[in-house]
């Protein structure tokens, strides 16, 4: 199966939140990736609310069971109890747990399982209790005894930080080293049956070696590189090419 692509919603929240004004309109363009075929919308709603606001998640959600019934909502957050109520609140189909402090700019590294797979457990049973699939933010490293400690929380799938692979985009032999540490990271995953998702400074340029090096990828979640690209091609169109970046065919 070609690996599916999420359009993360945040950075066209961002700069609408820029104004008190209802533009760029969240739900309009996430409409128009999902006509264009993206598989599903992923938003993260900070407790600031600094892009996406709390008033975004049943409008979205909405969005998706009106109007696209086989794409999936994927809320992306630190387990808090405010934000599992949220989650409970609006049922998206994936839930993807990450680790960051709520000051963060922007999540830039996975879970130390070894520190918090106990934590993990409760809440990943808890989510999954409800429906929801669940996926923990994982630093693609190669270390394979983390990745045994993720599954043993029960999640369903882990998502590699792909952060230090989409930074060295002008350092090709770096590239490949961490694309190589990403790979092994993922095999192990895959051997212990979870399944395998990707995110943070994905391109076009560079999802191609991605999806070759891990061709069971499930999904990717693309938002700040996707939403640069929109300015320039237009979400549609921008869609379309990620979307052949992972291995469709559009």
């Amino acid at each position: 199966m070609p690996t599916k692509l999420s359009v993360n919603l945040n950075a066209i929240a961002m700069l609408r939140n820029r104004r008190d004004l209802p533009w760029p309109s969240v739900e309009s363009l996430g409409r128009i990736a999902l006509k264009a075929g993206a598989a599903g919308l992923t938003v993260h709603p900070r407790p600031d609310q600094r892009h996406i606001r709390f008033s975004d998640l049943p409008v979205l959600r909405a969005l998706i069971d009106d109007e696209f019934p086989d794409a999936e909502f994927n809320i992306e957050g630190y387990p808090s109890e405010d934000f599992l109520a949220l989650c409970e609140s609006i049922e998206p189909e994936q839930v993807t747990l990450v680790p960051d402090d709520p000051s963060q700019a922007t999540s830039d590294h996975g879970f130390d399982f070894r520190a918090t797979g106990e934590m993990l457990k409760p809440i990943v049973a808890r989510l999954k209790k409800g429906g929801m699939r669940v996926s923990l933010f994982a630093d693609g490293d190669g270390d394979l005894e983390a990745v045994q400690l993720a599954k043993a929380t029960g999640a369903d799938r882990i998502e590699l930080y792909t952060g230090p692979f989409g930074g060295c985009f002008d350092h090709p032999e770096q590239e490949q080293t961490i694309l190589e540490m990403l790979g092994r990271t993922a095999d192990a995953a895959l051997a212990e049956g979870m399944g395998v998702n990707a995110g943070h400074d994905l391109t076009v340029a560079n999802l191609p070696a991605l999806v070759a090096r891990i061709p069971r990828l499930a999904e990717v979640s693309i938002g700040h590189g996707l939403t640069a690209d929109a300015l320039e091609y237009g979400m549609a169109e921008t869609v379309r090419r990620f979307r052949k970046a992972c291995g469709q065919t559009v």
